[in-house]
Formats: structure tokens, C-alpha cells, sequence
């Protein structure tokens, strides 16, 4: 029988306690299994977001979570009365915006059971908001459950992370995101190989991948980078073309969404409709909507220029591999050729120092350094 949780790849011991949980939940059993806050933490592409969002259509739905029914429908589009989806797209979570989440979910459920929150970004809440929702977590509501999403617990205010239980999702096997891709999309078994094997376990990137020709010829050219930097000049040229690739990738994921959001938005105030225009208020909406689709076009550049030194980090990886006599389990086989003959013409230890270079590129791109000028940075590091 088909559940919410089938698509959890992997994840087996979790989707366990889940269903503990769920069962606990539906009993009304004064039990350790059902709490109110519950994190759950995980390398990217492990699934977190999908787990609470699954656990979330359990909790309200008759029959536990079938993934048929309505409230199972509706809970995983945040359609559902009593479920509430926080799918941050700037770069924080404000304290507003987690004090105006506090007013809605002091509510009572709607349709019985519980009120659900999932938070997808909770590690990008600020300090103030954070605090915030401490107080609703240290007095909850008595049908409200809180479900938070970060990359590790380190990530969470450690007066939250102690009053929540602990889910910790591990990055699938690249046989398993095969298996996936190949039973619900229908990706040859050969495209489904590849994509598990680049995206090392990242299901919505190896998807990504497997269903998108450009995005594997954006990835050829990132990966290609490497070989091309013999002067400084090549390495600000091949900066600025990671920016290019980073920033039109984007851009073609959010300008037709932002056009269709702000033409809902204007519709939504009587725009087009009889009178004069817009009512009032309707313009102070619009510009609020395009400054935080401003902020979410920022975010998206920094999270694909993030997934293109990955990329880059892969290709050293390989190096290592070579360097170290093992070639077995390259990442990128369809470039073994250059790998090869690039690791040959290098050191070890020149490598290691180039993969940690990229490892804090990514770190200062975190904290909001310069794009431009950080991958400026790395790739004179690399080219030396």
C-alpha cells in the first residue's frame, strides 16, 4: 500500500520513527514517540524538507498519511487549513515574519487533529526571530506541531534544538536515487546512472540533471574550467563565466514565476478589471513583492554559483583519486581522459590545497561575500 513517505529514498530509519510517531498521534497515547517540535537535519538532497512535509500529510490525514486523499493533497501544497509550509526564498527569515506565523498558528485545528508548521530554512532564521519562536516552542499549543528544517543541529539555537526531537537524514546511495529517478520519471537506466553518480546523492539535482540537456552542458563548461587556466587572465575569464552560467540559470528558473506572481498580485487588486486601476494599497504591494523577489533572485544565484564549485570540487576530487592509484569510483568517468593526464602534471598536496580553497569560497559565499570577486579569488588559487 502506497504512503507518504515512499518517496523518501533511503531513509528507512527515519520513515520508522515517523510512522511511530504517526501511529502514537492517531492512539492519543501518552507516549514518548509524539512530540511538539521535532528538527530534522541532513546533508542537501537528503530529503528533510520532504520528510517534514510527509510526516506533516500523516498527521492529517484519516488514514495516516495514504497520499491519496484530499488532506494529503492539499497538506503537500500548503493548501490545507491546519498545515502551514515556510518555504523561505530570501536570504533570512525576519522576526516579523515569524510573529506574524505565531499569530496564525495559536489557532485551534481546523478540521481536528493538529496544526502543523513545517519551516524548510529554519538555519536561516535571524537571531531575534529565532528567540521569537523559542517562547511558542517552550509553550506550545496543545494540537500545534512545530517541524524544523537545517542542514546540521549546529545550525539551530541551542535553546531550540534542546527542546525538539532529533530526525537526522543520511545522503542516499547513488543506486537508490537510480532506482528512483528510473520508477517515477522514467529516466533511462544509463541518464539515471549518470545523474546519481554527478549529483552524489542529491535527488532533486540528479532529477534536475536527468531532465534538462542544458543544465548538463552548464556543467561540462564548469567542469572544463580547470584545464583552461594557464595566466591570471584565465582565471578572472573563467570567474566571470561562473558567474554568467550561475546568474542566466537564475534567471530562467524565476522570471516567468515573478511575472506570473505579480500579474496574480495585480489581478488580486482589480487591475484590468472595470474602474481605474488598482485599489488602494495595490502599488505598495507590487514593490513589496519585487523586493523580495529582488532577495530571492540573490539567494538563487548563490545557491547555483554553490551547486557549480561542487561541480569544480568534484573534478579535484577525481584528481585524488587518480593521484592516489584508484580509479574505480570516479564521479566524472566521461572525463577520465583529462583527469588523468591533469593529475599527472600535479601534486597531491597541490590538490588538497586547491579542494579546501574551494571549500572556503563556499564558506565566504555564505556569509555574503562578493561573488565576483570570491570566485576571482579561488580561481588565481586554482590556477597557481
Amino acid at each position: 500500500m502506497a504512503t507518504v513517505f515512499d518517496d523518501l529514498v533511503g531513509q528507512e530509519p527515519a520513515v520508522s520513527i515517523l510512522q511511530g510517531a504517526v501511529a502514537a498521534a492517531r492512539a492519543g497515547e501518552e507516549t514518548q514517540e509524539m512530540t511538539h517540535a521535532w528538527i530534522f537535519t541532513g546533508p542537501p538532497g537528503s530529503g528533510r524538507s520532504s520528510a517534514a512535509i510527509a510526516f506533516a500529510q500523516a498527521l492529517v490525514c484519516p488514514q495516516g498519511g495514504c497520499g491519496a486523499c484530499n488532506e494529503c493533497r492539499s497538506a503537500k501544497t500548503s493548501a490545507h487549513p491546519d498545515v502551514e509550509i515556510i518555504s523561505t526564498e530570501g536570504l533570512s527569515i525576519k522576526i516579523e515574519e515569524v510573529r506574524e506565523l505565531l499569530t496564525r498558528t495559536s489557532w485551534a485545528p481546523s478540521m481536528g487533529g493538529w496544526r502543523v508548521v513545517v519551516m524548510e530554512d529554519a538555519d536561516r532564521l535571524t537571531e531575534s526571530a529565532a528567540n521569537a519562536l523559542l517562547k511558542a516552542i517552550e509553550e506550545p499549543g496543545t494540537r500545534t506541531v512545530w517541524l524544523l528544517c537545517a542542514p546540521t543541529l549546529h545550525d539551530i539555537l541551542p535553546t531550540i534544538r534542546s527542546r525538539c526531537r532529533h530526525i537526522q537524514l543520511r545522503t542516499p546511495t547513488a543506486s537508490a536515487v537510480s532506482g528512483y529517478l528510473q520508477r517515477k520519471d522514467s529516466i533511462t537506466p544509463a541518464m539515471a546512472d549518470f545523474a546519481a553518480r554527478v549529483s552524489q546523492g542529491h535527488i532533486g539535482r540528479a532529477r534536475y540533471i536527468a531532465t534538462n540537456e542544458e543544465v548538463r552542458s552548464h556543467r561540462s563548461t564548469i567542469l572544463n574550467l580547470p584545464l583552461q587556466l594557464g595566466s591570471i587572465a584565465d582565471a578572472f575569464k573563467a570567474a566571470q563565466t561562473l558567474i554568467d552560467l550561475a546568474t542566466a540559470q537564475a534567471n530562467a528558473q524565476s522570471e516567468a514565476r515573478d511575472e506570473k506572481e505579480i500579474a496574480a498580485l495585480q489581478e488580486a487588486y482589480g487591475k484590468g478589471a472595470t474602474g481605474r486601476g488598482m485599489a488602494t494599497g495595490g502599488a505598495k504591494a507590487v514593490k513589496e513583492l519585487e523586493k523580495e523577489q529582488k532577495s530571492r533572485a540573490t539567494r538563487m544565484v548563490r545557491d547555483s554559483l554553490d551547486g557549480a564549485l561542487l561541480d569544480i570540487a568534484t573534478f579535484f576530487r577525481d584528481v585524488m583519486m587518480v593521484q592516489a592509484g584508484s580509479t574505480d569510483s570516479l564521479i566524472n568517468t566521461d572525463m577520465t581522459e583529462q583527469i588523468t593526464t591533469y593529475a599527472h602534471k600535479t601534486t597531491p598536496h597541490s590538490t588538497v590545497r586547491k579542494v579546501n580553497a574551494i571549500m572556503k569560497a563556499r564558506t565566504h559565499l555564505s556569509h555574503n561575500a562578493a561573488p565576483l570577486l570570491t570566485c576571482e579569488a579561488l580561481m588565481c588559487q586554482i590556477a597557481n
